[in-house]
């Protein structure tokens, strides 16, 4: 089978498409023709080992995981011998960051992972980009337990995080102030943010308003700034490390002392976290936000793109053509 790899850390020149072994399903893990996935930061970073933390994951000197991506949408090949709940032509979507590997035209997860049927009528294009963004913020949503009529400021609303977070935080009744450009303002405002600022105009941490939470989906500001928006018992939640990774150690010492704090929590996602999600883009209730489309062979030019940091949603790799839109 075909398959993205690299065997050094570096830009996105080091990718290589290979021949590698199709793998073969043990008695619990299931064979998925991978149809279509996605690029996004975290493959990016993996794939430089940067932030220097990754490599205590992926290998300190060089990559252990050779072949990138944590989300697919494809079909169920074959089965092990103990699998019951999924059977050869289910058309299923997930989120593998695990073992990553859904840059390649197989894939193999364990039947109780994090993966489940696909929402009826939509294209594997649509399934594939569903969990990644959408996964991360509902694991910072639940831990800040966001509620009905709470303010919520949230920064970055236009990426895969920021842009699932508008409609999550709205799904979860909260009132929406969301900050982006000029140009996805009508986007943002489409998601279900109730006021938009435009950061080319202003500054949003100088604005005169409070909030319960404030929510940086791209890790662009910081606790200190965005402290004298948050009201008491305000919480912070961000999806980066911070300057000199300060976050983490933030969110230990925060909730001892002052009365706003840090929260960093680490993901917990399962099959359930997916199951949600499938049952909200069945309802209507999110849509991942799709930038553009490029070809398993194009993945390099994908990951480029990627870390210019100006992608709107996501990016989309079409790894099969036979029925991916």
């Amino acid at each position: 089978m075909k398959a993205i790899i690299h065997t050094k850390y570096g830009a996105p020149e080091v990718l290589q498409m290979k021949e590698v072994p199709k793998p073969t399903p043990k008695a619990d893990e299931i064979l998925i023709k991978v149809h279509a996935s996605t690029v996004n930061r975290t493959d990016c970073g993996f794939l430089r080992g940067k932030p220097f933390i990754v490599r205590f994951f992926s290998g300190l000197l060089k990559p252990k995981i050779r072949t990138l991506g944590i989300e697919f949408a494809g079909e169920v090949e074959s089965i092990g011998k103990d699998i019951t709940s999924f059977k050869p032509g289910d058309k299923v979507f997930g989120f593998n960051d695990m073992k990553f590997s859904t840059h390649a035209e197989y894939l193999i997860m364990l039947e109780n992972g994090p993966l489940t049927t696909m929402p009826e009528n939509i294209t594997y294009h649509e399934a594939a980009p569903i969990t990644e963004g959408a996964l991360y913020a509902l694991n910072d949503i639940r831990a800040a337990k966001v509620q009905r009529g709470q303010k919520i400021l949230i920064n970055g609303t236009t990426g895969a995080i920021g842009s699932a977070a508008v409609q999550l935080v709205k799904y979860f009744g909260a009132e929406i102030t969301a900050v982006c450009d000029t140009k996805n303002m009508e986007l943002v405002k489409s998601l279900g943010a109730d006021e938009v600022i435009d950061y080319k105009d202003q500054d949003f941490t100088k604005i005169h308003k409070t909030f319960d939470i404030v929510f940086d989906a791209v890790g662009k500001s910081s606790f200190g700034k965005c402290k004298p928006l948050l009201r008491k018992g305000g919480i912070y939640l961000s999806t980066d490390l911070g300057y000199m990774a300060q976050n983490p150690f933030l969110a230990v010492i925060t909730p001892i002392f002052g009365n706003k704090k840090v929260l960093m929590p680490v993901p917990r996602i399962g099959k359930k976290d997916v199951i949600f999600l499938k049952e909200l883009v069945e309802n209507g209730k999110f849509k991942p936000v799709i930038d553009r489309y490029y070809d398993l062979e194009q993945i390099a030019d994908a990951f480029k793109y990627v870390e210019t940091g100006q992608k709107t949603g996501n990016v989309v790799i079409t790894v099969d053509h036979s029925e991916t839109k």
